[in-house]
């Protein structure tokens, strides 16, 4: 009698030592899909984060240094509450301000003695009444009339102009203040080619002295011009001497180098 091979029957632990595989591969599984994940949303960058992010970092790393705040340091006056007391504040030292006021009294002196210069040089037509010269905290005024430097109702100078601004130019050369040319004419209507009105001649005859003036070696960019017309007389028009006095060229010298901060 023959005996068959028994089959040995598999114990449940046989068959749960072969099957520990499925739970490596799908560990694996699971980690590969979670991998490819990450790749996408990675690759999926939104532009408009992204460029809220990048102007962040560069406002960041470009803003301008700024001085350290001071911090209080606490001492044994430090109050229960934590709080330093105001005397124990330790604050920044500001720069003590420039001396304006100085400044502009040393400038306003500095008029003065220009103004004395004019005397001096323009004493002569001063007696004839050609030129006047006042002076206060702020101006010199120099006031020429309109005969000294131009024919009736022109701007062209006449040959007598040029020595007359080759003076003031050697007063005012070596010093830096502001200078305003201004043009006047009387009331009495002027229509010309040239001139339309008593407002392009007035204008005219200042931008004349500005430019003698330059040629004489003034800084141009210290020097503006300016026409009143008629509308800014100093007597009335009714007389023959009233108009005489408003027909006139005023060089005003500023305190200040820049002549347009004068004016505002």
């Amino acid at each position: 009698m023959k005996h068959g091979v028994r089959r040995r029957r598999r114990s449940p632990d046989d068959l749960h030592n072969r099957e520990r595989w499925l739970v490596s591969y799908a560990d694996f599984i699971t980690l590969l899909f979670a991998f490819f994940v990450v790749m996408y949303s990675v690759s999926s960058v939104n532009e408009g984060k992204y460029k809220v992010l990048s102007d962040t970092l560069e406002g960041i790393f470009n803003a301008p240094r700024k001085a350290p705040q001071p911090v209080p340091v606490p001492s044994k006056d430090t109050t229960q509450s934590g709080q330093v007391p105001e005397d124990q504040i330790v604050t920044p030292i500001a720069e003590a301000p420039k001396n304006a006021e100085g400044i502009e009294e040393r400038r306003s002196a500095e008029l003065k003695t220009i103004a004395n210069k004019f005397a001096s040089q323009f004493g002569a037509l001063m007696s004839q009444g050609l030129v006047t010269v006042s002076v206060n905290d702020k101006w010199i005024k120099v006031s020429l009339r309109d005969s000294l430097l131009f024919a009736s109702g022109d701007a062209e100078p006449h040959y007598d102009a040029f020595p007359v601004v080759e003076k003031i130019a050697s007063i005012l050369r070596n010093h830096d203040n502001g200078i305003l040319v201004e043009g006047f004419t009387d009331n009495l209507p002027i229509k010309t080619g040239q001139y339309p009105s008593n407002w392009e001649l007035s204008a005219a005859r200042a931008a004349t002295i500005v430019r003698l003036l330059a040629a004489s070696g003034m800084d141009a960019e210290r020097m503006a011009a300016v026409g009143f017309g008629q509308y800014q007389p100093v007597a009335r028009n009714d007389t023959a001497e009233g108009r005489r006095r408003n027909r006139r060229v005023v060089i005003l010298i500023s305190r200040d180098p820049n002549v347009r901060g004068a004016l505002q």
